[in-house]
């Protein structure tokens, strides 16, 4: 059954049981359990163990002919990487350092647009990795959006839709680098000399089409108050009554239970553990790309080549010790300000902040699974034979692979993997037909594997932004996806263009028109801006 149209299954049961439930480890689990099932035939004794050799290879590599390997580094660093966060988190709290820096930022950003668009730029500044990115931006602007009264779904449709979208086109960073060396195979493939892979991912950079409409919506619906879908309902809730978030639901990376908090806390107990993440992280990332590159060639690496060849996982992990280790330094110099701070609370907030971060790990444990178990009934290359087989103008590629990376990503949850299988074959299909469109093609399969990702409820990035923002994930997936849906018609409507003229710059003056069209056609919301009025005005008295 791999291979066939049978492979779509589980992640189809997985997507609409998460509609009908909003149950996501019993949607995921359903989703395992089919794929487990169509592998071996439906054998009682062999889904089993193939359920058991999914769950263990989360954390455990085995060989191809199913020997033992070695420990999965990269998932385990994920994971321990979350718990540090969550430490880092609770520690902050403790400290006051979240509500130092909530009442610094309420003085200087008044209002709500204020507060979405700097959570946007934050976003954009922070382009190193998604993972990072997600879960950095969400500690940092939380405190604000919470005292502007913005949902927490809101909040993490803000970090999901500027983390990998400003990641796939920036050159240093762990994406960038990774898409650059699939590049390098293609053209060295078919022996195109006339670029590098360097300069043919620059090139490639404004034709990502998705990512400017995404971004560019973003700042539309920051800066007008524009929600629509279930977000409405979300924003609208947090207006009214203050409450961020359904606290019925399961919020990944929030804090259970109330912590004691020091009323000596400054902007700065928040900000140089944050500031500690990125530099230690960052420096980290260098390094071990250096390492590797150096162990690999013997030579020196560039910058370029520090983030190809960069740990990521790892390098998360000695960023966020490095991050602990001064929020720890910041607990200790509580201690002599505070009566309420002592060693028990220093305990507390080291088991509260584990706490709050294992639904974010228990949902990822069950992503990875249904993610190998996907791999394993070669989803992704029976959706890519869909696009090998289909019979079309060639000026409909772009499009076309922009749609079916977009259903590839959203069904097996991996942008990276839609890369890998699909960049090939977006290059094939270019070199035998019309070489001109080969950069359109492959920043077209680009641009629908983030879009992909961004609707997928079984996405990592998806999923660690969720836990960033302190949103339970189903809301985020719910709200995110329309304004994902309308940055993909945006998109798709200048890759068609693109694909009949190949003029770059038409194609995404396209896409600026409907973006400005989108922002009239929406307008403004005027009654809630005289709610939000009345609201801030309170709070200042």
């Amino acid at each position: 059954m791999e291979g066939t149209w049978l492979s779509l299954l589980p992640p189809i049961i997985a997507i609409i049981m998460v509609l009908i439930t909003r149950k996501v480890l019993l949607s995921l689990g359903a989703g395992i359990v089919t794929a487990a099932l169509l592998l071996v035939s439906f054998s009682p004794l062999g889904t089993l163990e193939t359920l058991w050799l999914s769950f263990s290879g989360v954390f455990w590599s085995y060989g191809e002919d199913g020997a033992a390997g070695e420990l999965n580094l990269w998932n385990i660093f994920i994971m321990l990487f979350l718990i540090i966060l969550g430490v880092i988190t609770a520690f902050i709290n403790v400290s006051g350092g979240t509500k130092a820096f909530g009442d610094w930022a309420m003085k200087r950003v008044k209002t709500r647009a204020g507060a979405q668009v700097l959570t946007a730029c934050l976003g954009i500044i922070i382009f190193i990795d998604d993972y990072f990115n997600s879960l950095a931006v969400g500690q940092v602007a939380r405190p604000l959006t919470d005292r502007h009264r913005i949902s927490r779904a809101k909040l993490a449709y803000l970090i999901d839709s500027t983390a990998a979208p400003v990641c796939v086109v920036s050159p240093v960073s762990s994406w960038g680098a990774y898409i650059i060396a699939v590049l390098g195979g293609i053209l060295s493939t078919h022996a195109i000399t006339e670029y590098t892979a360097f300069s043919a991912f620059i090139q490639m950079v404004p034709m990502n089409l998705y990512v400017w409409a995404a971004l560019g919506i973003v700042f539309i619906v920051a800066f007008r108050g524009i929600d629509f879908g279930q977000m409405k309902k979300h924003e609208d809730r947090a207006i009214e009554t203050g409450k961020v978030y359904d606290e019925t639901k399961d919020i990944p990376g929030e804090l259970k239970n109330d912590l004691p908090t020091s009323s000596h806390g400054t902007v700065g107990d928040l900000i140089w553990p944050i500031v500690a993440l990125v530099v230690g992280t960052v420096s980290a990332m260098m390094w071990t790309g250096s390492q590797l590159y150096r162990e690999e060639t013997g030579n020196a690496a560039s910058l370029l080549q520090m983030f190809e060849y960069t740990d990521v996982a790892k390098s998360l992990v000695y960023g966020a010790l490095f991050g602990l280790a001064v929020s720890i330094v910041f607990f200790i110099r509580q201690i002599n300000r505070s009566s309420k701070i002592g060693g028990k609370e220093f305990m507390l907030a080291l088991k509260e902040g584990i706490k709050s971060m294992l639904p974010a790990i228990y949902i990822l444990v069950f992503a990875w699974m249904i993610v190998g178990l996907i791999g394993d009934l070669a989803t992704g290359e029976y959706l890519a034979g869909v696009v090998t087989a289909a019979n079309i103008n060639i000026a409909w590629l772009p499009v076309l692979l922009f749609v079916v990376a977009g259903i590839m990503a959203f069904s097996t949850g991996t942008s990276w993997g839609s890369f890998g299988i699909l960049l090939p074959i977006a290059g094939d299909i270019a070199a035998s037909t019309d070489i001109s469109l080969l950069l359109p093609a492959l920043a077209a399969v680009l641009a629908g594997s983030v879009f992909g990702d961004h609707c997928s409820p079984i996405s990592d990035t998806t999923i660690l932004s969720s836990t960033g923002a302190g949103s339970n994930h189903i809301d985020h997936v719910i709200t995110q996806v329309p304004y994902a849906l309308t940055g993909a018609v945006i998109a798709g409507a200048g890759y068609i263009l693109l694909g009949f003229t190949n003029n770059t710059w038409l194609a995404l003056g396209l896409v600026i028109v409907l973006l400005v069209a989108f922002a009239l056609i929406m307008g403004r919301e005027p009654e809630k801006a005289r709610v939000v009025s009345a609201h801030e005005g309170l709070e200042e008295k």
